[in-house]
């Protein structure tokens, strides 16, 4: 039933579940158990393969609060039913209980979000997932609302940071892939410019984090624009230098 590609993201998947990188409180022992299911019933050469490539790989444990399989298979629920859902959610000014219509479980940097309707607020709000408890789905039924943006990862994220208006060019002296993999958080593009070299275009709330970002990763860059950002370098070079 399965191909070498099919069989393959299934096993890592396990794995991921396990070491808890789904950010769902699946357990070890579960992930384990469904592994073993699924290697008794591969063909012998594509057991050997899936088993190389679980030799081979390991992810680090994440530490994010995992949220309840239980919490999770409730909230998905109510939102493939439309029914509205109630719970007490712990947030950061105090625990308050709320009733929503759910529309949407997004998951940001390990972290899983509810995006939905808060009836009392009459407003879109977003929920941290382990920070709700006792979640039940109501006998409300509810008529889905046009969602705002049909990109919820990033509506969610400018929610966190602010709205971005600073924009920054650069030319980053190492190709796409290594840039990718050693900038701490992409806020834009990067798009190849040749085998040595690519453009980093990003948007940010502030030049502070983005030269914290480059002076992190030590990649080698030039300021393509604007203006004010190599000023800005050239101050905050100035006063690291003197405190040398």
């Amino acid at each position: 039933m399965l191909d070498d590609d099919e069989a393959t993201a299934i096993v890592l998947g396990l794995r991921l579940a396990a070491t808890g990188g789904t950010g769902v409180d699946f357990t070890a022992e579960a992930a384990d158990r469904a592994g073993a299911k699924l290697r008794r019933i591969l063909p012998a050469s594509l057991r050997r393969r899936t088993d190389e490539v679980l030799a081979a790989v390991e992810f680090a444990h994440v530490d994010h609060p995992r949220v309840d399989t239980d919490t999770l298979i409730t909230t998905t629920r109510a939102i493939t039913t439309r029914h509205c859902l109630s719970f007490t959610h712990h947030g950061r000014s105090g625990v308050s209980g709320r009733v929503v219509e759910p529309m949407r479980l997004v998951q940001i940097r390990g972290r899983w979000y509810l995006y939905a309707w808060d009836r009392d607020r009459n407003d879109w709000r977003n929920f941290r997932v382990d920070r709700i408890a006792e979640p039940q789905t109501t006998q409300k039924t509810f008529l889905p609302r046009p969602l705002p943006t049909e990109d919820l990862v990033q509506h969610i994220e400018a929610r966190f940071h602010g709205p971005r208006t600073n924009q920054v060019v650069l030319t980053l002296h190492t190709d796409v892939h290594d840039a990718a993999s050693r900038l701490h958080r992409i806020d834009g593009v990067l798009e190849t410019i040749d085998d040595h070299r690519c453009r980093y275009t990003a948007s940010v709330d502030s030049y502070t984090w983005i030269a914290v970002v480059l002076t992190a990763t030590d990649i080698e860059f030039s300021v393509d624009e604007p203006a004010d950002f190599r000023a800005f370098l050239e101050h905050t070079g100035r006063r690291l230098l003197r405190a040398t």
